[in-house]
Formats: structure tokens, sequence, C-alpha cells
């Protein structure tokens, strides 16, 4: 290990868009990537074509060595990691690293979570900041160590959440606040003035757990505003869903985005009623009008769209 060098040498671990952007400030900033590890390709979509993710697309333009392991604790893999001698490892959106990986490096490994630790640990961040209504949010640098996401902070910047923001406008928000995050706290580590500091381990932490068809589904007996919050925190991925019941058919329907009329229903209450062009479903606490949503073997469109070719009967309800 040189320890005069600014520049640690990088193996840097990620898959989503996200990861690929920290990656390229890396490299814009001049840090040494001596080997990326990504995901293996997967089989995706309706004709279940392989799919390369962001950050391997990214590494062969670039031309970077790459990797991508089925198992991190196969004995090669590792031999072939030492043998790069790597000074620090960074780690963006990947999955839970084993303990004779995260031990190598000199500097330690270090992971940016989309969350102020210690709240909001889990797989999915951004999605529960939203659902649960919070204000603000922000990205944390940590020390890897053998529990997830509990690993001692290094730093952390926070944000303001705004009113009209879903999981796209805040995951490009973190984004771009995560990447310089990462670059100062290498900087921090190799000039050695920064402490990390351990993360308070209590029962009240707010826990962001993976995505799921049943955490997904919307709950008509919320108040109006946690209704809205669930469909923001799940918008434009994978989409908050619910039960209607159309003309005596049931089915699935995706809705994306919404606006509260504040005027309480004349209408029972999870009724779909249809008025100007405007899709509202009643709720206990208002209108919610839904102005783009999916129905089944259809696109996802505005209401306005939608209406052009569908109609919905005068029982029409949500379930």
């Amino acid at each position: 290990m040189n320890e005069s060098s600014l520049f640690p040498k990088v193996v840097f671990y990620g898959t989503p868009e996200f990861a690929r952007y920290c990656l390229d400030a890396l490299i814009v900033a001049g840090y040494p990537i001596i080997m990326v590890i990504t995901a293996p390709d997967r089989r995706s979509g309706r004709g279940k074509k392989m799919n390369s993710s962001a950050v391997k697309e990214y590494s062969i333009k670039k031309k970077l060595p790459l990797l991508q392991p089925e198992n991190l604790k196969d004995s090669n893999f590792i031999s072939r990691l030492k043998n790069l001698q790597p000074e620090i490892q960074i780690v963006v959106a990947f999955r839970m690293l084993p303990k004779v990986v995260w031990k190598i490096p000199y500097y330690g490994t270090i992971n940016l979570h989309a969350s102020l630790l210690p709240d909001y640990r889990g797989a999915a961040p951004i999605n529960w900041v939203l659902i649960n209504g919070e204000k603000k949010t922000g990205v944390s640098t940590f020390l890897i160590n053998e529990q997830i996401d509990k690993g001692a902070v290094l730093l952390q910047k926070e944000v303001s959440i705004g009113i009209d923001y879903n999981v796209g406008i805040l995951h490009d928000i973190l984004l771009k606040l995560g990447a310089p995050l990462i670059i100062k706290t290498i900087e921090g580590l190799v000039s050695r003035s920064l402490s990390a500091i351990s993360q308070e381990i209590s029962s009240q932490e707010k826990e962001a757990p993976k995505l799921t068809t049943e955490n997904t589904r919307l709950d008509w007996a919320l108040q109006i505003e946690e209704i809205q919050n669930k469909i923001n925190g799940l918008s434009p991925n994978p989409g908050a869903w619910t039960v209607f019941k159309n003309k005596g058919v049931e089915g699935r329907m995706k809705i994306f985005k919404t606006k509260i009329v504040s005027s309480l229903p004349n209408e029972t209450i999870n009724k779909i009623v249809v008025k100007q062009g405007e899709i509202l479903i009643a709720t206990k606490s208002g209108y919610l009008n839904c102005i783009e949503l999916q129905l089944p073997n259809k696109k996802r469109m505005t209401a306005i769209a939608l209406l052009n070719g569908y109609s919905f009967d005068e029982n029409a309800t949500v379930l």
C-alpha cells in the first residue's frame, strides 16, 4: 500500500444506473478502477432476452476490466481479487459481500446507501421514505461489516423532499448527491481526516424492506394523503396497484400519478367516478384524481387517453 497516493486503487461493485453514475464520477475524478464487479446477465421481459446491467454496459464502453461472478465466495474469484491488491472497494446498489471479500482492502470497503442511516436500512430506501411521507432524506457512506447496512457511518448528505416527488425524481436527486459524497469519503479516508461513527442500534429505526406484491398494494382504508404517498413511493416502478371491478369483471390496475381533490365525496367510498374527462376514486377523506394509470393488457397512459377508448360503468369500484 502506497500511503502517499491520493488516488488509491479501486475495485467497484454495482449494477443499476445509480451505480453507473457513481462509477463515472470516480473515473472523471481520476481514480484508477482496477476492476468492476457487476451482476451476471439475466433474462427478463416477455421475450426473455438476456440483459446486461447499466454498470456492465458502461464498463465495456470505457474498456474497464469486468467480472460477473455468480458466487462471491468462489475461491478463484477471491484469489483474483486479492492478487489485484485493491486499496479501497466501493459498493453501490449491489448484493451483500462476504467478509473474506470486504476485508481485503487497506482502507476498507465503502457502501453508499440512499438514506440517512440508521433509518431505512434495506433494499428499497428511496421507495419507503416516500411511502412513509418523510420530509427529508439523504445519502450515507459507511464501512461494510457483517450486518446489512449497519456499519460505521462515514459521511452523510441531507436533502428535503418536495411534495410532488416520486421515486424517479428522488432517485435522480440522490444519485447526484451520492457520487460526490463517495469521492469526499475516499479523500477523507486517505488523508485520515475522517472518523467512522458507529450506528446506534435500536428498535425505533424505520426499515426499507424489499418490495413485494403484498406491500405494493393500495389500502383504500387509509387517509387519502397516505394513499397518494404510496403511489408516489412506487412510481414509476414497480407501480402501486389495486384490484378494481368494472362491468362485473375484476382486474388489476396500477396507478402512477394522482392529485388530491379535497372535497368530501358524495359517492360510496371506493367508487370510481368519471367526471369531465377525469377518473376519480372516492376515499373517506376526499377524491383521488388518477392522472396516469394502467389497466390489464394496456400500456401506462393518461386518464384522458384511457377514456378515449374505455369506459367505467356506474358501479365500478376499487377493492
